[in-house]
């Protein structure tokens, strides 16, 4: 049986850095799902069109990481047909052997709900913008504006709003250097995994 973990949590809370450590740790497979989004965002066009004929380039795009394709992406992902489009997709790649980590927004509650592990990973508001801001070259107090505008679309939309699953172990990372975030969640997997 492969080991599935979800990871949840706001733009720029460490998510991606954790669920990254944890696959090179255990030798899990890793799904950045927020890029599937960020891709249907970027094609532009018809996001229902572009979900359902999204293709491994265009998670290559070198603009994904931008503050634009991630308004594009809470847009189109507030969007059910956009949504179902790639749920599939995501629910394929954890069943991978011998695990996988998948983080985003909705894994822990409706991609993966039966996951082995789910962690809600948050951050403060000021942190996560600081740490944005520094990833892709922009103005702190911009980007602060522009997370906040973010997390209240993702929070408030009808479908898979982000929120931590009932049973997911919230981590703060507001403090922690990210070594210390490792740590604890390997220390987490392991414990899981020992069963």
């Amino acid at each position: 049986m492969p080991f599935t973990i979800a990871i949840d949590g706001p733009a720029a809370s460490g998510k991606g850095t954790i669920a990254r450590a944890l696959a090179r740790e255990f030798g899990f497979s890793h799904l950045d799902t927020g890029l599937l989004y960020r891709a249907v965002g970027a094609k532009g066009g018809d996001p229902v069109q572009a979900a359902q004929s999204l293709t491994p380039d265009d998670l290559r795009r070198h603009d994904l990481r931008s503050n634009e394709a991630g308004q594009a992406a809470s847009r189109v992902a507030a969007i059910p047909e956009v949504r179902s489009a790639l749920v599939e997709f995501q629910r394929s790649f954890a069943l991978q052997e011998p695990g996988a980590v998948l983080d985003g927004r909705d894994i822990g509650t409706v991609i993966c709900p039966e996951a082995d592990l789910k962690l809600y990973v948050i951050a403060s508001d000021e942190v996560r913008a600081r740490r944005r801001a520094a990833e892709i070259g922009a103005d702190p107090s911009e980007t602060l504006i522009a997370l906040r505008e973010r997390d209240a679309r993702d929070s408030e939309r009808a479908t898979a709003p982000l929120r931590p699953a009932e049973d997911a172990v919230v981590l703060d990372t507001s403090e922690l250097s990210i070594g210390d975030a490792v740590r604890f969640a390997v220390g987490l997997v392991e414990i899981r995994r020992a069963g």
